[in-house]
């Protein structure tokens, strides 16, 4: 059996809620990669719905330049995103080795926005009807996350994530005894127009108005792992 399987093999019995890791990514200052921590929203017995539990870098859901304004934004889907290109490449393909990407389902992703096409990926956002959904199950306290020392730096294509601040506490969440402002993250699912997306804002909401220009918002990628027999 190959190693990312040895690795899993003992999560079976993961019960909803609980945190596994899986794969590597950047997630310190100085980019030092660590294992993944994933929240199981679901175990079929044969397959795991995971979400990241720290926001893993911050991105804008389409436009690559540090020149691009929020102002700046265009129509798109969900499908044509720069975010979902990212997450399927860039992401997928540094995040996990060759035995890890055996054990990741490509999902039929639907509930992208009012005539956007479904589309077929191995990470992807949460929709709207999943965050919703899933929040019924583990409360509204999933909605609130924060980033990593790595997601919070400012990168080249000008993207840098939102802290919170201010003074209303059901923004921030107790990491290790320390208060920690959370920040907003995507989901996949069109907004109010076709140039804006939906996503998680400040005491839990979700909200439909975020420009896909717009530099300030998190990532927290999600999928399913199959399980091995």
């Amino acid at each position: 059996m190959e190693k990312g399987k040895l690795a899993l093999a003992p999560n079976r019995n993961v019960k909803p809620g609980e945190i596994i890791t899986f794969g590597k990514y950047s997630q310190s200052k100085d980019g030092k990669e660590l294992p993944i921590e994933w929240r199981v929203l679901h175990n079929s017995d044969s397959e795991l719905f995971v979400l990241s539990e720290y926001i893993l870098e911050c991105k804008r859901y389409h436009g690559k330049s540090a020149d691009i304004k929020w102002r700046d934004c265009v129509d798109i889907t969900w499908h044509d995103c720069d975010l979902r290109e990212w997450l399927n490449d860039e992401f997928y393909n540094s995040a996990f080795n060759a035995a890890e990407k055996e054990l990741i389902k490509t999902t039929r992703c639907s509930d992208n926005g009012e005539g956007t096409p479904d589309t077929e990926d191995n990470v992807f956002l949460l929709s709207v009807d999943e965050i919703k959904a899933f929040s019924e199950i583990h409360g509204k306290e999933l909605r609130r996350a924060v980033g990593t020392e790595f997601a919070k730096m400012k990168k080249h294509d000008g993207c840098s994530l939102y802290v919170y601040d201010k003074t209303d506490k059901d923004n921030y969440i107790i990491k290790d005894g320390e208060e920690v402002g959370c920040s907003w993250w995507w989901l996949r699912t069109q907004g109010n127009k076709p140039s804006r997306a939906f996503f998680v804002g400040p005491s839990y909401s979700i909200r439909s108005y975020a420009n896909v220009s717009v530099a300030r918002d998190g990532v927290r990628p999600a999928m399913v792992i199959n399980l091995p027999r």
